[in-house]
């Protein structure tokens, strides 16, 4: 249904739960995560980067899931490679045609248990690139006006703003509302019949060569 993106670091005091608890209840309502740094390996500690945690899914993820090899949950690197989950948002627009901005897209990131200043940095430059996110406290909350504008106002200018939950279950939430919220924006919550293409309507697909939607290998390009 979308992407949720787990970033950040642990907390002693709450150890892998927090991370653990929003995965499984993302996927468990189909939305693919992607984690980086200390969030990737507290997911990769219970298990959920092995292609076997596609049985915690939900049905359409699990599908996609079992059909390519994957797991539900995607290792994107260190604490200082939240750039990757950009770039894949951007080729998401440019390539899937899904909208016109980072912030037209189902997708949505978190770091509940962020520890240091630069996560506070990483989350606003994912905000200001449309993208939103969700933290469990914000060094600003004495600021009534300002954290207003953080949370709603910012909105009007970059497309998207900071969100403030504590328990896990409520970011969770917030995720999955986003997401519904921005499938309904894009027309594609309507329910669809599925086809499933014979060879022959494959080759139609591939017979010219030029592939589909600029996506995947062509072939080798003749001339003369």
């Amino acid at each position: 249904r979308g992407v949720g993106a787990i970033v950040g670091c642990d907390n002693f005091k709450m150890s892998d739960a927090t991370h653990e608890i929003i995965a499984r209840e993302l996927i468990k309502n189909n939305i693919l995560v992607l984690a980086t740094g200390c969030a990737a390996t507290s997911l990769g500690r219970v298990g959920l980067l092995r292609p076997e945690a596609a049985q915690f899914c939900g049905e359409s993820l699990a599908e996609v899931c079992e059909t390519v090899g994957m797991p539900p949950v995607l290792h994107m690197g260190s604490c200082v490679d939240n750039s990757r989950i950009l770039i894949a948002a951007t080729e998401m627009v440019r390539e899937g045609g899904l909208g016109d901005d980072i912030s037209d897209l189902p997708a949505i990131g978190a770091a509940p248990q962020w520890m240091s200043e630069k996560a506070v940095a990483i989350g606003h430059y994912f905000v200001a690139s449309g993208a939103q996110v969700v933290f469990q406290s914000l060094p600003v909350t004495g600021a009534k006006k300002f954290s207003k504008y953080l949370q709603e106002g910012i909105t009007q200018e970059l497309g998207a703003h900071w969100n403030i939950a504590e328990a896990p279950l409520d970011i969770a939430r917030i995720m999955i509302d986003h997401i519904e919220q921005k499938r309904d924006a894009l027309g594609i919550n309507k329910k669809r019949d599925r086809v499933l293409f014979d060879m022959a309507m494959r080759r139609d697909l591939g017979g010219t060569g030029a592939g589909i939607g600029d996506v995947g290998c062509h072939g080798p390009q003749h001339k003369g």
